[in-house]
């Protein structure tokens, strides 16, 4: 008796323990509006190509609100302070077009580089990330030719 009540001990342990490695349910997924806002963008990655350092350089990123629901933007983000976004801070409504620029400060940074401008707004996805990219030329520095003073081009008069 004391062998069948220790294997039904064991077997409700192990069903316990089966059932307490079960993954839960999945949570369902948010529900899609249909009527939401929705980018519609000429371009997500612009290539400068090989550009001078120095000087800052911008693009626009073109898009068409293709949504049924005004489109609002609560942030766009760039990866680093070395781009600077900007964006329309009023709705757009469907069917309306606008831009998001991004402004790239090329002095002091050459070589290639790569940045995100991230989006965050009420169309479905919610977040979306634009890029871009190049190569800095390094700027030739100038080669200064060392100034003489006064004093030394002057003859000296005793």
């Amino acid at each position: 008796m004391t062998k069948c009540f220790t294997f039904l001990l064991f077997l409700t342990v192990a069903f316990a323990a089966r059932a307490q490695t079960q993954p839960a349910a999945a949570t369902p997924a948010k529900p899609v509006n249909p009527n939401a806002a929705k980018f519609q963008f000429v371009e997500e990655v612009w290539d400068f190509g090989e550009i001078p350092e120095g000087p800052q350089v911008t693009h626009e990123f073109k898009y068409k609100n293709v949504g049924k629901e005004p489109l609002i933007m609560s942030n766009v983000k760039a990866s680093c302070g070395c781009t600077t976004p900007g964006w329309a801070k009023e709705p757009i409504l469907p069917g309306k077009e606008s831009v998001i620029t991004a402004t790239y400060n090329t002095q002091g940074r050459p070589g290639a580089f790569s940045k995100a401008i991230t989006i965050t707004s009420n169309t479905t996805d919610e977040t979306k990330v634009l890029y871009i990219k190049g190569t800095v030329i390094k700027a030739e520095e100038e080669k200064s030719t060392p100034v003489k003073a006064p004093s030394m081009l002057a003859p000296k008069t005793n």
